[in-house]
């Protein structure tokens, strides 16, 4: 059986759960508390990071290199286009959520509020929270003008950018972050992409000691 080590609400492991069940590649998840550094855990990705992808008698880890390898591995249904271009398309939007998004507003936001209560690393800090809630609002304004002018965020087709950002998004939900208001068109994507099969697992998830809002699980918010 495959397995994925993980963190039920980190967006690099999420991403990772989406390709894989819109792959229909079936896998055991285990919770990885990788911030106690477990020596096992270590041996299978000495960063201490999650997630990491038992698979093909290998373990892996880096989100988007699994990423890229179940692509290669599995290829339909395809989450990447087929020209150059659209390619890069998805790998620029996958690295501005993995990294620009995620150190402006998911490490303010989530991070703060939820991971270090979880890690034993005292309360949120007011000012990163603050940042962050700033931040967000510009990211779904851009997403809304990129949506304006497409389907799907890289393109007519959805690709691992809209997994990407759902990830995230999908995080940031759980703990009612994110201003579902503020832009129809990030609105209706969203729904549309969370109502896919793929994200089943992902709106059932319960973290202990952080119950979800109501809407979270909602098709129709």
């Amino acid at each position: 059986m495959n397995r994925l080590f993980h963190v039920p609400l980190s967006p690099f492991c999420r991403k990772v759960r989406l390709v894989l069940a819109e792959k229909k590649i079936e896998v055991e998840l285990v919770e990885e508390r990788y911030w106690e550094r477990d020596p096992d855990f270590l041996r299978r990705n000495p960063a201490a990071k999650v997630p990491v992808l038992r698979m093909d008698g290998r373990a892996m880890s880096e989100s988007m290199a699994i990423c890229e390898y179940l692509e290669e591995r599995y290829p339909d249904p395809p989450l990447m286009p087929r020209d150059a271009a659209g390619r890069y398309e998805v790998r620029r939007l996958v690295g501005w959520f993995d990294d620009k998004f995620h150190n402006e507003v998911t490490a303010n936001l989530l991070y703060e509020r939820v991971n270090k209560k979880m890690m034993g690393q005292g309360y949120p800090d007011s000012t990163n929270v603050k940042t962050g809630a700033r931040a967000i609002k510009y990211h779904l304004d851009y997403m809304g003008w990129l949506l304006d002018q497409r389907r799907w965020l890289a393109g007519d087709a959805m690709t691992l950018a809209d997994f990407a950002a759902a990830a995230h998004f999908s995080s940031l939900d759980y703990i009612s972050d994110v201003d579902w208001n503020r832009t129809q068109a990030v609105r209706d994507w969203y729904a549309k992409i969370k109502s896919r099969p793929a994200f089943r697992s992902i709106l059932a998830d319960h973290v202990p000691g952080f119950p979800p809002p109501p809407h979270y699980a909602d098709l129709d918010f």
